[in-house]
């Protein structure tokens, strides 16, 4: 039987307590290392990072730790398996490499030489993600501290990449060489945040991504405008008519077919996103805009998190320089992005875009349309079992209510749910002040604990409350 809710939350926390320094004193050598995937020359720091996270892993009582090898850097990955055949297993994602940093960017302090102020942990990858991928090696020892077993009450398997901050380029191919390894019945993700320091939340959802461009030729070089303009086509003003044809007075994306088969919020849904303290003029201020403005019907956190878009990320052609040079430009170009929500599937809108682009270009204009890779949405039901797990184990670390948002970004979950076929979970404890990316990224060491707590009253909450749910 379960310990009562008072006595598992008390075992928890003095085991944390009790080994607190250990575990920052752990986290801040792995942040030395620079892994920096994007540079070559932290080639050997990626590898190293791998290298000692394979081995603190080991040390934490994983039987099982690997470094998996790529074309690029090296994943992590380990298992631990539960007493209990008919435990569920859970794996973990979340990567070792981070982004670059250097003092000159406007650090106080080297992005690599962890320090401690106000109770705030400043390094490159505090939060993002070696802060929030080590919390789990200290929950899961105090797991075990507190419900007396010696292996997890779940099979525990992570998976932790080393070139998320470069695009996870081998990611997904990672994935199916390994599929079998990896099989589990849900997946945390632990890349991610809330939304704030006194509102503990839970993401269910990221949108997809897919991106293209276009390429407008038309005279075979630049020709005079006033010797021919008028009486040829201008592939500058194609490229500017399709890009005004792209959305409809109430900023509908009108290319035909594009909203099919999408799943629509739900009314408690949209509830629940307006329970959230939402200042729309601070967003703005953040956002560094002067209005809102998005598709008609839909508030502004529905916007970003739950409605599909289309964004024109780059237009360009003919004479750019100082002055005027009165030509017909020989070419142009559009680049475009589409975010993309449940139900809606890259490879249809690929389709859907190429016919809609060739419908807009009149003749003697050709156009050459390249997508890059794209990225599926990931959605996970507010009623899923192993999701109310989370709710519940973040409900106990933060003893406050848990919220729900969504992300409207794009990242590498989605090739973990769409290849194991199983649905993803966000735990994350990072607010957004962390600065990801930025100089002085931080965690709040407050919140880094609690996310220790989080993942030690998870495990349990799984196994006594999920069996392979659909």
């Amino acid at each position: 039987m379960s310990q009562s809710v008072d006595s598992a939350v008390s075992a928890v926390r003095t085991h944390i307590e009790q080994h607190r320094a250990a575990f920052l004193d752990d986290l801040a050598e792995w942040l030395r290392i620079p892994s920096v995937s994007a540079q070559p020359d932290h080639a050997a720091d990626v590898r190293r990072s791998a290298d000692w996270l394979a081995a603190k892993l080991k040390e934490t009582g994983f039987p099982t730790t690997e470094v998996w090898q790529t074309p690029g850097a090296p994943a992590v990955f380990a298992e631990w398996p539960a007493d209990d055949p008919e435990a569920p297993t859970v794996l973990v994602y979340g990567h070792h490499d981070v982004q670059p940093a250097a003092r000159e960017d406007g650090w106080d302090s080297d992005p690599f030489e962890p320090v401690v102020r106000r109770n705030r942990l400043y390094a490159r990858g505090a939060a993002d993600d070696k802060g929030q991928v080590f919390f789990h090696t200290l929950g899961v020892r105090a797991h075990l501290a507190a419900t007396g077993r010696t292996t997890p009450a779940v099979n525990l398997k992570l998976l932790i990449e080393g070139e998320e901050e470069s695009g996870s380029p081998h990611f997904r191919a990672l994935v199916e060489e390994h599929a079998a390894r990896l099989a589990a019945d849900a997946v945390i993700v632990s890349d991610t945040g809330m939304w704030a320091e006194d509102t503990p939340t839970v993401c269910t959802g990221m949108r997809g991504l897919a991106e293209c461009e276009i390429q407008f030729h038309g005279p075979d070089q630049d020709i005079h405008s006033g010797s021919f303009g008028g009486a040829v086509p201008n592939p500058a003003t194609v490229a500017a008519r399709l890009v005004a044809a792209l959305h409809d007075d109430h900023a509908r994306v009108t290319i035909p077919g594009f909203y099919d088969g999408i799943v629509e919020l739900t009314d408690r849904e949209r509830e629940l996103f307006a329970e959230l303290p939402f200042d729309e003029e601070q967003w703005l201020h953040t956002a560094k805009s002067y209005a809102t403005h998005g598709e008609a019907g839909h508030t502004t956190l529905e916007r970003i998190w739950a409605r599909p878009t289309a964004e024109v990320n780059g237009i360009g052609g003919g004479y750019q320089g100082p002055g005027s040079k009165t030509i017909i430009p020989s070419s142009a170009m559009v680049k475009l992005s589409f975010r993309l929500v449940a139900g809606q599937e890259p490879d249809r809108i690929e389709e859907a875009v190429r016919a809609w682009a060739a419908d807009q270009v009149p003749a003697g204009i050709r156009h050459e349309i390249t997508f890059c890779a794209a990225t599926r949405p990931c959605l996970t039901p507010l009623d899923h079992p192993a999701l109310q797990s989370v709710v519940r184990a973040m409900g106990r670390a933060f003893e406050r209510p848990v919220r729900f948002t969504r992300e409207g970004g794009s990242g590498p979950a989605a090739d973990l749910q769409e290849v194991l076929g199983v649905p993803v979970l966000f735990l994350g404890i990072s607010v957004p002040s962390d600065g990801w990316h930025a100089p002085n990224e931080k965690v709040e060491l407050d919140l880094l604990l609690k996310g220790v707590e989080t993942s030690a009253h998870l495990w349990a909450d799984l196994a006594d409350n999920w069996r392979h749910a659909p």
